[in-house]
């Protein structure tokens, strides 16, 4: 069989699987992105009103944020006491709450 001379991405695979992969990677995280704010990284991932369960005091304002309502989830990228702790300290925000914080 002749070989193939069409470039592939990394391992053997092609751009197309790349890109797939990344989509669903990006569905799964629910689009997680990284912000800087104040001189510090964040994780900000968005909650969709489908997905919000339960009731969360947002520490912008001090409101409630009702089952059933859109907002943002952020917690420090660049904590000093690692992913773990940083993930246990993440916060439930409105979405306007976070984007003047």
């Amino acid at each position: 069989m002749p070989r193939s001379n069409r470039p592939r991405g990394r391992h053997g695979r092609t751009q197309r699987e790349e890109e797939q992969e990344s989509g669903l990677d990006r569905l799964l995280t629910g689009w997680r992105r990284t912000e800087v704010k104040r001189g510090a990284t964040w994780n900000v991932q968005p909650v969709s009103a489908a997905q919000a369960q339960k009731a969360y005091v947002c520490p912008g304002c001090g409101g409630d944020i009702e089952p059933g309502v859109a907002h943002v989830v952020a917690w420090r990228a660049d904590g000093v006491l690692g992913d773990a702790a940083d993930l246990a300290a993440r916060r439930h925000w409105h979405a306007a709450c976070w984007k003047i914080a």
